[in-house]
């Protein structure tokens, strides 16, 4: 699954997940193969992303340089942890900013 701007979405591509619009409609369910009128249909609801099957970001380590070692990257999660003790990483949004504090960890040397 990718996240894809409506700007480079192709007619063809498969939708991974419901579309809304701004206020929480629903325009599209997954799984919908787009058309021409879908694209359109976004620009016209305001929709400005979307994701789509097939796409790499499933990978967790896909915006990490290739000289990142994921043990070191591990280790920072660990580190970070503590401060979602009352969020939690059980949801994908808290799981995912885990995962980008921890690569800025990494990358800023603050190991």
């Amino acid at each position: 699954m990718a996240l894809v701007a409506v700007d480079s979405l192709e007619t063809g591509m498969v939708l991974a997940g419901d579309v809304l619009d701004r206020n929480g409609r629903m325009l599209l369910g997954a799984g919908v193969e787009l058309t021409q009128k879908h694209l359109a249909i976004f620009r016209t609801w305001g929709v400005t992303e979307v994701n789509i099957v097939g796409g790499d970001s499933d990978d967790d380590n896909e915006s990490l340089p290739s000289e990142v070692d994921p043990e070191v990257l591990a280790a920072a999660q660990e580190r970070l942890l503590p401060l979602f003790v009352l969020a939690g990483t059980d949801h994908p949004v808290m799981h995912e900013l885990l995962r980008l504090a921890a690569i800025k960890k990494v990358l800023h040397g603050i190991c």
